[in-house]
């Protein structure tokens, strides 16, 4: 099993701190390369100051490294500890929707407290009575207790067009109001669809989903990830 890095010197809060950014650079680089001060300091809502202070100490630990002129990036000490918070955090989601039956659009807030603090031994007891899952709620992949995980190609439902069908795979858990909208309508990962209109300009998304056609905001649309079928 991945064994959590820890760190000299660094308790509570700052721990934390350390932790929340490696996850938040992990996060962004999932969009495509090296990640900006500005880009991590808007994500976690702080400082670009800040931001900054808190990269260089990421350096001194060397869990990030600079890339010329673009930004930072994890190294692979780094990585494996935003891996870590995030199976952490993923299970927990899982546990506390499934097992506490509490709504997925709080358990992210609930998680992003418990996820410091849980020990290696919760993590596999809680996995363990999940039958060792592969996804979250929100229809995350759970990375594996050896630090790899499934980042399945997925695209916005709001790039695709009128006749297109496929299976909504993921949403982010960031925001409560658009789960919320979604399980008011009985909409969840592994539902499949197909796009039946689209206003121009960024405008709603109109999709099949079972028997109902849903309008699905351009907001919305871009925070669901969702795979094509692709013809024969």
């Amino acid at each position: 099993m991945a064994t959590r890095p820890h760190h000299a010197g660094e308790r509570g809060e700052t721990s934390d701190a350390v932790e929340n950014y490696a996850k938040a650079i992990y996060a962004l680089q999932q969009r495509g390369g090296p990640v900006t001060t500005n880009a991590l300091a808007e994500r976690l809502g702080v400082t670009a100051a800040s931001a900054s202070a808190m990269v260089k100490r990421l350096d001194e630990r060397g869990l990030v490294r600079h890339v010329r002129y673009k930004g930072v990036e994890l190294t692979d000490t780094g990585e494996r500890l935003a891996l870590e918070v995030l199976r952490h955090h993923r299970l927990l989601e899982l546990y506390l929707a499934e097992s506490l039956g509490m709504p997925w659009d709080r358990v992210h807030e609930e998680a992003e407290r418990l996820e410091h603090v849980i020990s290696e031994e919760l993590e596999d007891l809680i996995s363990a009575q999940l039958g060792d899952p592969t996804h979250d709620p929100h229809g995350d992949p759970i990375p594996t207790r050896d630090g790899r995980i499934d980042e399945s190609p997925s695209e916005m439902l709001q790039s695709l067009e009128p006749g297109q069908a496929g299976t909504f795979v993921r949403v982010s858990d960031a925001d409560p109001e658009m789960l919320r909208y979604l399980a008011e309508r009985g909409i969840a990962p592994g539902d499949r669809f197909e796009v039946v209109d689209k206003q121009p300009f960024d405008g709603p998304v109109f999709a099949r989903f079972g028997d109902e056609v849903q309008v699905l905001g351009g907001i919305l649309a871009r925070a669901m990830r969702v795979e094509v079928s692709r013809s024969p």
